[in-house]
């Protein structure tokens, strides 16, 4: 592949934001949360939910936040021992909020912890489709 052509691919296919997928899952955190008190009508299903919300945005924020700061590395190999020691510190710090939920919400329900974990997690996934929905084929290059 030429450099023009890289360019070309480059330019029809913009990167996302990582704060903006962090800002949707925020969003969409919040709004699994309402649902969840309003449907049930109590209280402690919507801060579970938000709580499981918050065990995915809170370590992608530091993910995000730990990337951002790796952007001046010129060394690949550096950059990518950045980028997974960041991922095990996202992981861990999940793993930790997890384990620290039944102290921390009081009458916590799972279920509904897991909804909000689950669902705000699917943000990664919709943002990629909605960048990719648009996009035209790299045969049209």
């Amino acid at each position: 592949m030429t450099h023009e052509e890289a360019q070309k691919i480059r330019a029809s296919n913009p990167a996302v934001s990582a704060w903006t997928v962090l800002a949707g899952q925020v969003v969409v955190g919040l709004l699994v949360a309402a649902v969840a008190w309003v449907v049930t009508g109590q209280p402690r299903m919507g801060w579970s939910a938000a709580y499981g919300a918050l065990a995915v945005v809170i370590p992608a924020a530091l993910f995000a936040r730990g990337l951002s700061r790796q952007k001046a590395v010129a060394d690949g190999n550096a950059a990518l021992l950045g980028f997974f020691v960041w991922e095990l510190v996202k992981i861990a710090l999940t793993v930790a909020m997890l384990f620290a939920a039944p102290r921390l919400v009081s009458d916590l329900s799972w279920l509904a912890l897991l909804a909000g974990f689950v669902v705000t997690m699917k943000v990664y996934w919709v943002a990629m489709w909605l960048r990719l929905a648009p996009a035209k084929s790299l045969k049209n290059i």
